[in-house]
């Protein structure tokens, strides 16, 4: 039996992304310091190019689109084209959430929750650099819409 290894990171991590490791603070650090704004504004910055990258590598749909006599063939085509809209439209929601986070970076109001003040936390943002609610006013929120939705 194989033992699994502790701190292997998904390739679809968002540190991996940016090619950065996880950031190690140091004992007695001011919170949100040059070095780390710079950490977060990288992987940010990584992320929204890698994002922009894959909107301009695939090539534009009325291109790949063919003609099948087969309405089963026309129908995965049309899914197929569906589900390549509904991901360009997520990628393209995510860089504008990308874009607003790097402004709150400029701004030196990264890194603290919009509803309470308080830090959000070196290790919620690299998990979700674009957060901007610390765990507990977004685990109300979660609550709340659950309520609200039924």
């Amino acid at each position: 039996m194989h033992k699994k290894k502790k701190n292997k990171k998904s390739s679809l991590s968002i540190l991996s992304i940016a090619g950065v490791s996880s950031y190690k603070s140091k004992k007695n650090e001011k919170y949100m310091n040059y070095k780390q704004i710079h950490h977060f504004k990288i992987i940010l910055e990584t992320w929204k190019k890698q994002l922009n990258k894959n909107n301009k590598d695939v090539y534009d749909i009325s291109k790949k689109s063919s003609n099948f006599p087969d309405p089963i063939d026309r129908a995965v085509q049309e899914e197929e084209f569906n589900l390549e809209l509904r991901n360009r439209d997520r990628e393209n929601k995510l860089i504008k959430k990308i874009n607003r986070t790097l402004k709150k970076i400029e701004s030196k109001e990264f890194g603290y929750c919009s509803s309470c003040g308080v830090e959000i936390g070196i290790k919620r943002l690299e998990a979700r650099p674009t957060a901007n609610l610390c765990i507990d006013c977004k685990t109300l929120e979660e609550i709340r819409d659950k309520q609200i939705l039924g």
